[in-house]
């Protein structure tokens, strides 16, 4: 199977006024068709960079300094800007964190989503894509303007936007950060559902383990601007091989035992100007020696899955049997 999506060592930095910051420090990411796939890391860790790089959607200020992103064999960074646009348009979906700032606020919604079903869109298909994603009164909402709608209706119309072409390919930010807790699942089940009706792959970028687990077959964990754990979801969850993943899943809540605390990562994500010379995450790993601090480790393959870390094995070993994954 030829992979849908291609991330070779993209290293991405955003000169900004204080001076040069490096976002993507070599990312590597392969992604199949069909397949879903949860970005996850903590603010800072790149994983927004690469989600926005692959639609080329990154501020005037980034800097591709070296690798590439490909999309069914074709650079992204190399299309014209008519090749972007018919990629963007026919073959990806984005699903951005908060939905008033996705949607036009001075363009009534019907007009909006009529101009992502494409120039044969009629009235009646707009109302079929709104009823599509649950939304009642379909005529009232396609009369509305953005700030008419709450979040989770206004969710709701991006999502139908996002698939009206059925794109091979969605990309989901932090879908329902800004949304209530009461109304999140709904709007991550409709995606998957919609999802798995078009046929397309599925990126969701997210800090919340426990959401991955839920709604992804892959997982892929980032740090430091790179991917330092990328296999398949069960296995990462249950025996993690890079110490960040574990650190992740000690850290997160919901799976804890009566009594038992959880652990916060010490310190902080790094602030790169630069190629970090050896392993990003040592200074805040507890299973660092002096070669993780000297030597930048490369990806390899441990335990049925790819990993960034010279210590791999060893936190494998020492996993228990605590499970991580949804049952």
């Amino acid at each position: 199977m030829t992979a849908l999506l291609v991330a070779e060592d993209l290293t991405i930095d955003y000169i900004t006024p204080r001076g040069t910051v490096r976002a993507l420090d070599g990312a590597t990411l392969t992604l199949e068709p069909g397949t879903s796939l949860g970005l996850v890391g903590e603010s800072g860790s790149g994983k927004t960079t690469l989600g926005m790089a692959i639609g080329r959607l990154l501020p005037s200020y980034a800097r591709r300094v070296g690798g590439d992103l490909s999309i069914d064999g074709r650079s992204v960074f190399a299309l014209d800007n008519d090749g972007i646009t018919t990629l963007r348009r026919d073959r990806l979906g984005f699903v951005f964190q908060s939905p008033m700032a996705a949607l036009d606020p001075t363009m009534r919604i019907g007009r909006q989503v009529s101009f992502s079903l494409g120039d044969r869109a009629r009235g009646d298909d707009v109302f079929t894509l709104l009823r599509k994603v649950g939304l009642a009164d379909v005529e009232h909402v396609a009369r509305a303007y953005p700030h008419e709608l709450s979040g989770g209706m206004a969710q709701r119309v991006v999502i139908g936007m996002a698939i009206a072409r059925r794109p091979s390919l969605i990309v989901a930010d932090e879908p329902t950060a800004s949304l209530d807790a009461s109304i999140r699942d709904q709007i991550l089940d409709l995606l998957m559902a919609l999802k798995e009706e078009a046929g397309a792959a599925f990126i969701l970028l997210s800090h919340e383990m426990s959401v991955v687990a839920r709604y992804c077959d892959m997982i892929a964990v980032m740090y430091g601007g790179r991917v330092v754990e990328h296999g398949p979801s069960a296995d990462v969850l249950n025996q993690p091989t890079h110490p960040y993943t574990r650190a992740l899943l000690e850290a997160a809540p919901g799976k804890e035992r009566a009594g038992q605390r959880l652990s916060p990562i010490p310190g902080v994500p790094p602030v790169l100007s630069g190629p970090s010379t050896g392993c990003s995450f040592a200074p805040r790993c507890r299973w660092a020696e002096d070669l993780c601090h000297r030597t930048r480790p490369m990806a390899r393959d441990v335990a049925g899955r790819i990993t960034v870390c010279h210590r791999a094995e060893a936190v494998a070993e020492a996993c228990d049997d605590n499970a991580f994954a949804e049952n």
